[in-house]
């Protein structure tokens, strides 16, 4: 059992287009002690209509004036862009990681920068083909859950899990994915690549609104590695998912707050963000491995603690022990109270002095 959580720092699009931007933002996650640095890969005109309107959270921090589309073409990453960002992952020991939101994307991502991890977002589980594009290319997955029912994470794992154990085979019905997904093949691939992140998707998103109680109910549904996306405003959230057992915690992060962008005021800034990984480091360590024994440190603190049976007067050896000469009092180095009952009634084997310990 490992207690190691993986750290993803999701710069998103908190870069706001600028490749420095986004330099800094990874050396911010990498002095965090981040294990990955997220970014966002999409091309607008693949992604939304040009008279889209925007989210209401993105009208209250970017103004109303622009469309989402004219929002998120100023926010693209050119595929230059991406190789300087994993050059820069590469040489501050952090890993590089960004989510495709259309196909050209994903291809860009697999088929050219050879990411053998992807992140599904939240918006794109029900989206099946999409899916069922990102288990055929056999990488890893890590696929939010935002928005959706367990039905609906149910169906998005048999769809990847058809596409990854059968690539080249097109998909008739819903019901084609749910019998591979059945099998041990299917089973295996989920197993060994797929982890699920609950979340919540609303920024920021209402304490009331986390249920990490959900967490718990998608690992029994279906046995798979299980972390937690976290668009709540400030630390405690991501900590309480680590102590009830996620493997993963994504977090957005920005280098300051009150930058415009759509992003930015739901995102930690690196200071928090650091201090998220050593809370998160410190809680992983206090989960331990489980079995209820005494740990080392505690030896000496059981006896002096805990109490022995001892003489509550002088005894003669022969003398029948009982509750008027016996007494139970610290330390702990004697015979435990748990006997009590047992040496009740039976003969002192010694002569003993006020205060020793019953042999």
């Amino acid at each position: 059992m490992t207690n190691k959580v993986l750290i993803i720092a999701e710069a998103g699009v908190n870069h706001n287009g600028d490749i420095g931007l986004a330099k800094e933002l990874i050396l911010a996650a990498a002095e965090a002690g981040a294990n990955i640095i997220k970014f966002q890969t999409f091309k607008a005109k693949n992604l939304v209509t040009k008279t889209a309107e925007k989210a209401q959270y993105q009208k209250d921090n970017c103004g109303a004036d622009e469309t989402q589309f004219e929002m998120l073409k100023k926010l693209e990453l050119n595929e230059d862009m991406h190789f300087d960002l994993i050059e820069c992952c590469k040489n501050n020991n952090i890993q590089f990681l960004s989510t495709a939101f259309d196909n050209s994307s994903l291809d860009f991502l697999t088929g050219v920068a050879k990411l053998d991890l992807l992140k599904i977002p939240s918006g794109e589980i029900t989206n099946g083909p999409f899916i069922h594009d990102h288990s055929k290319t056999g990488a890893n997955i890590i696929l939010s859950t935002g928005m959706a029912t367990l039905g609906e994470v149910e169906a998005a794992l048999a769809v990847i899990a058809h596409g990854y154990c059968k690539p080249d085979t097109p998909i008739r019905s819903l019901d084609d994915c749910y019998g591979v997904a059945a099998t041990e093949s299917g089973q295996t691939s989920l197993r060994n690549k797929v982890t699920l992140l609950h979340c919540t998707t609303s920024y920021p998103a209402p304490v009331d609104s986390v249920n990490l109680r959900a967490m718990d109910v998608m690992q029994d549904a279906f046995g798979l590695p299980v972390g937690y996306s976290d668009h709540t405003s400030g630390l405690v959230a991501s900590i309480a998912a680590v102590a009830r057992g996620a493997s993963v915690i994504e977090k957005h992060f920005t280098l300051d707050k009150n930058m415009i962008g759509p992003d930015h005021k739901a995102s930690l800034e690196p200071d928090e963000l650091k201090k998220m990984v050593e809370d998160i480091r410190l809680t992983s360590q206090m989960l331990g491995n489980g079995v209820k024994l005494p740990h080392p440190v505690e030896i000496s603190s059981k006896q002096v603690a805990r109490k022995s049976i001892v003489a509550r007067q002088n005894i003669n050896a022969g003398d029948i022990l009982t509750s008027d000469n016996l007494t139970i009092i610290r330390p702990g180095t004697g015979r435990s109270p748990m006997e009590w009952w047992g040496v009740l009634g039976t003969s002192a084997i010694k002569n003993y002095r006020k205060g020793d310990l019953i042999e």
